[in-house]
């Protein structure tokens, strides 16, 4: 069992199998140049599945794979399969921005994946191509209805702007009820590669917006996720507050870079390589630095409105 200093049990690795994204959103990294990192930085498959097997040994239960964009690594399928042929009861799922879904949904089904989480800030083209700074929405429109068609359990994400997408919120909401899937309204977190004049909507805010239609009413906060779930006339959704440290208290997490970074928080700028020791073999020793870094893991983020700080990883590199 991992267990941090503060006495919070680590079940959950998030995986960034790529810092590359076919995107530029506003909110990530939006003058960032599209670039191809050379392939021996990052670790192999199998040297990843070397690292997530002992992880899972030492009790991790749940696995997110990110990016960048997880789909533009290429035969992604192979670490699904990977992993799930060594857990199959493992909670395996991908967050993606949804534009190649259509072409990958059914391998990634048939190699064992269980669900994913879909970006979609905006139902409009014309918003979409301009978060994106990219022409995207209708592909990521077939991108849901495939990994539906096939069987995967599907979420939305939705970053909640200012002068945006604030005056969609209640039509997202409603195509989400419409697709009987979950949509999960997130307040922009602050970076320094986001576009400078970004205004995020706060949790409140966002409830305001979705009341003018609905008799929103909170249900709990997820025991095991950082999101509060809401009712909205008997329709459940979520809103994710990182700003608030309530979003730390029970956080269950570590995140692996591509290239062979765990990290201890999102936010979190400190990190520890296992590549050297994985590259080796030598799983004890990456085992030894996985506890290390449990060790330095913060009790809570430093999204604070107070503090006024900003992040300066950039989430194309920790996956989000």
């Amino acid at each position: 069992m991992l267990i941090d200093q503060f006495g919070r049990k680590i079940d959950y690795l998030r995986i960034s199998v790529t810092q590359r994204c076919n995107f530029r959103c506003l909110y990530c990294m939006p003058k960032i140049p599209f670039n191809h990192q050379p392939k021996e930085n990052l670790l192999s498959f199998e040297e990843l599945f070397l690292f997530i097997k002992a992880a899972i040994d030492e009790g991790i239960e749940k696995i997110r794979i990110t990016g960048g964009e997880p789909l533009l690594r290429k035969d992604l399928s192979v670490l699904i399969k990977m992993i799930s042929d060594y857990k199959k009861d493992l909670d395996l799922a991908i967050t993606t921005n949804g534009f190649l879904l259509k072409d990958f949904a059914k391998d990634l089904k048939n190699a064992g994946l269980k669900r994913l989480n879909v970006s979609l800030d905006t139902l409009d083209e014309k918003k979409a191509k301009q978060l994106a700074q990219k022409d995207v929405l209708s592909s990521v429109l077939a991108g849901i209805e495939e990994a539906l068609n096939v069987g995967l359990k599907v979420k939305l994400n939705t970053v909640a702007l200012k002068n945006l997408n604030d005056d969609e919120l209640i039509a997202l909401l409603e195509f989400a009820k419409a697709k009987n899937i979950q949509i999960r309204f997130i307040e922009f977190m602050e970076n320094t590669h986001a576009y400078g004049k970004l205004q995020g909507l706060k949790r409140d805010e966002i409830i305001q917006i979705l009341s003018q239609k609905y008799d929103v009413k909170l249900i709990k906060k997820a025991e095991k996720a950082p999101v509060s779930l809401y009712s909205a006339n008997g329709y459940e959704f979520g809103i994710i507050d990182p700003h608030s440290h309530e979003f730390c208290d029970s956080c269950n997490r570590i995140r692996l870079s591509a290239e062979g970074h765990l990290i201890p928080c999102l936010y979190f700028d400190e990190a520890l390589s296992i590549k050297e020791a994985i590259r080796k073999g030598d799983v004890k020793a990456a085992v030894e630095i996985l506890q290390e870094v449990l060790r330095n893991k913060p009790e809570k983020n430093k999204w604070s409105v107070i503090d006024n700080e900003t992040s300066l990883r950039a989430f194309y590199q920790t996956g989000g």
